[in-house]
């Protein structure tokens, strides 16, 4: 019977083989981690919001009439506009629940959301939250205004889609008259419809809570007064301070008066001569400041998010309060997370959908 020989590799083969493995094994995990890292990427950029309460209109609230007409264009309705992205969302859902929880008719509230970008995942994530909300998302192309843009005092206010409310009369049916811009830094504690029934006068075109004791020259350049006739725009308007995050607006007047036109005109002279600072606010101003219908300033308690520097905390206004805006540098769901709340943010942190890691389904 013949022998078997067990044959063993000098020491240096086996150092090859080993060798040879351990560049195959290296090899697999790399490309394993390259294929998967766009999907992990995909699904962690991403927040996930819980849902939120139904709510229920009152007894007494008017049924819209949809029969021959466009459900989103009913005057029936209060409308609401706002703008939609990943940045600023976890406020845009906070607000959208303030606004649904503190109206009488919330199931007769119809939202306009202006996006520029991942429409389908907004509109998927807030159907998740409200199945039940009656809205539209409306695309913005930001290219028509990027090239218009002036760096400002802060990064933030230089983003294309803070200049999309010039655009709403051109982004909305058509059919749609009367419309209440929110920005996504805030929240309503009072019922939204008494804001829509702001009463506009014969002749303006919109309608926001005035500051008069501000310092208005402050919003503008010593380029531009210094021009007489640029300054003069001013003559015989007691212009004032508005804050363009809470407005309400007439639609069909905006377009009658091609006003979307007067404020890139302003935008324009802008990028010739530096005549303000503070990104998409001072065009308002110069078409609409003097002009504009008057709103109670519990209807916008803005600044509670700080200056545009460092964004400290602020008290409210002396007053009664309908809506908290966290207006400047500061924002609520950014301080929380840091674990560097102002005593306001407080009052913010009720309304936050987002679903934590460790938050359990109820």
């Amino acid at each position: 019977m013949p022998k078997l020989a067990l044959v063993i590799p000098p020491p240096h083969h086996l150092h090859r083989h080993h060798h040879h493995h351990l560049l195959l094994l290296l090899l697999f995990l790399f490309i394993f981690a390259t294929n998967a890292a766009p999907s992990s990427a995909a699904t962690t950029n991403y927040q996930r919001f819980k849902e939120a309460p139904q709510f229920y209109n009152s007894p007494t609230c008017p049924t819209i009439d949809t029969s021959g007409t466009n459900e989103m264009c009913s005057d029936q309705a209060v409308h609401v506009a706002m703008t939609l992205d990943a940045a600023y969302l976890r406020g845009s859902m906070a607000a959208i629940l303030s606004v649904l929880q503190h109206s009488s008719c919330p199931q007769n509230i119809l939202f306009h959301f202006i996006a520029s970008a991942n429409h389908h995942h907004l509109r998927h994530t807030i159907s998740r939250s409200f199945p039940s909300l009656k809205f539209q998302i409306y695309p913005y192309d930001s290219s028509a205004v990027s090239g218009l843009i002036s760096t400002s005092i802060r990064s933030a206010l230089d983003c294309p889609l803070n200049y999309a409310r010039n655009y709403l009369a051109n982004l909305l049916p058509p059919c749609l008259i009367r419309v209440v811009y929110l920005d996504s830094d805030l929240v309503l504690v009072d019922d939204i419809a008494k804001l829509a029934a702001t009463p506009l006068g014969g002749h303006s075109v919109l309608a926001a809570p005035e500051y008069c004791n501000a310092d208005f020259t402050s919003y503008f350049t010593p380029t531009f007064w210094s021009n007489p006739t640029l300054s003069l725009i001013f003559a015989g308007r007691k212009a004032c301070y508005f804050n363009t995050g809470v407005m309400v607006i007439d639609l069909q007047r905006w377009r009658e008066g091609d006003y979307t036109t007067k404020i890139i005109e302003w935008m324009e002279l802008q990028k010739r001569m530096r005549i303000y600072e503070l990104g998409s606010l001072p065009p308002f101003l110069l078409v609409f400041a003097g002009n504009i219908a008057p709103v109670d300033h519990r209807w916008n308690q803005h600044g509670l998010g700080g200056d545009n520097y460092r964004g400290l905390c602020r008290d409210l206004h002396p007053g009664p309060v309908s809506l908290l805006h966290w207006s400047g540098k500061g924002k609520p769901w950014v301080r929380l997370d840091a674990n560097r709340p102002c005593p306001l943010d407080a009052l913010w942190a009720p309304y936050d959908l987002l679903r934590t890691p460790f938050a359990l389904e109820s």
